[in-house]
This record gives C-alpha cells, structure tokens and sequence, in this order.
C-alpha cells in the first residue's frame, strides 16, 4: 500500500504493517495521516482492543489532541472494545450452556451443584451476566463428574432404585 503519510527520523515505513510502527509512526499517523491510514490503524484495533496498537493510538490522541481525529480515533478504540467485549460474554454463556448440557443434568440440580440459583444459571446461559473464573472451573468439573457418573437411564428412570430398594426392605 502506498501513502502520502511520511514518517522522520524513524527505521520503519508507513507501508510495513501499522503493528510494527513505533509509537512516533503511530503518532504521525494519527496527526499528519489521512483517511487510508486512519483505516489501517482502526483495522488494528478491531483486530485487537486492548492491544499495543490501540494503547499506542490512545496515547497518541491524548498527547497531541488533533482536530477532528481524536474523537474518531477514541470511538474506534471503544466500539472495537464493546464488540469484542460482547463477544467474550456470547463464547461464556455458550460455553456454560454446553456444559450444563453435557452434565445432562437438569438446570435446577446443575445450579444447586455449583452452588447458585436456577435464575442465577439462568443469567449466566443468557449472557446477562459473566460467571467468575472460579465459578467457571466449578462448572467444568460439574460437568465432567455428572457425565462421568451418570448413565442416561440412571437420570431418566428409576425402575432400577425401585428394585434395588425393595430388595433391601426384605
């Protein structure tokens, strides 16, 4: 890619790709750069929020202040933030649905085995709310030992306890 963007006194070239720019590469494109540059930086930061692109373009904005680019690059930094935060609350709740299926448990009995509520899980398989890393591990080795240890016709019938317990009342 060419561009009229120039960069002085550093060992790299706007057209290398913008994460191996120095912080001065990052800071002249935010303050003498145009549009196609302003385009690779955002592509950057979608790519990675909380990466040293978008820590570097934050910096940036606020040391110089440039008309009209600040605010542009400061919403592209927090719209790229929230969707990959959003993201990350979608792969959670998924990830706890698939355990409390796994567990082939129902969500009441799943929930009183990690110790919550059923509303609780709930919240947690809707993506309203982010269980914490610790509740997260629980979860997993719920799911393990319950599908470990529980055969479907175990969780679906109980002709077998029946006789067993008959055969112990005699």
């Amino acid at each position: 890619m060419t561009t009229a963007l120039r960069f002085r006194n550093i060992d790299a070239s706007p057209d290398d790709p913008v994460e191996t720019w120095p912080f001065e590469g990052i800071l002249a494109a935010v303050e003498r750069g145009t549009l196609p540059d302003w385009r690779r930086l955002a592509s950057a930061i979608r790519a990675d929020p909380w990466g040293p692109v978008a820590h570097q373009v934050l910096e940036a904005v606020q040391l110089s202040h440039p008309y009209g680019t600040t605010e542009l690059l400061e919403g592209v930094v927090a719209r790229a933030r929230k969707l990959a935060a959003d993201s990350e609350r979608a792969d959670v709740a998924s990830e706890v649905q698939g355990l409390v299926a796994r567990s082939g448990l129902s969500k009441q009995d799943f929930a009183e085995r990690i110790g919550t509520s059923r509303s609780r899980l709930s919240t947690y398989m809707s993506g309203q709310v982010v269980p914490s890393a610790t509740l997260m591990v629980r979860m997993r080795r719920v799911a393990l030992h319950a599908s470990e240890t529980t055969t479907p016709r175990a969780r679906h019938s109980w002709s077998g306890s029946r006789s067993a317990i008959s055969s112990l009342a005699k």
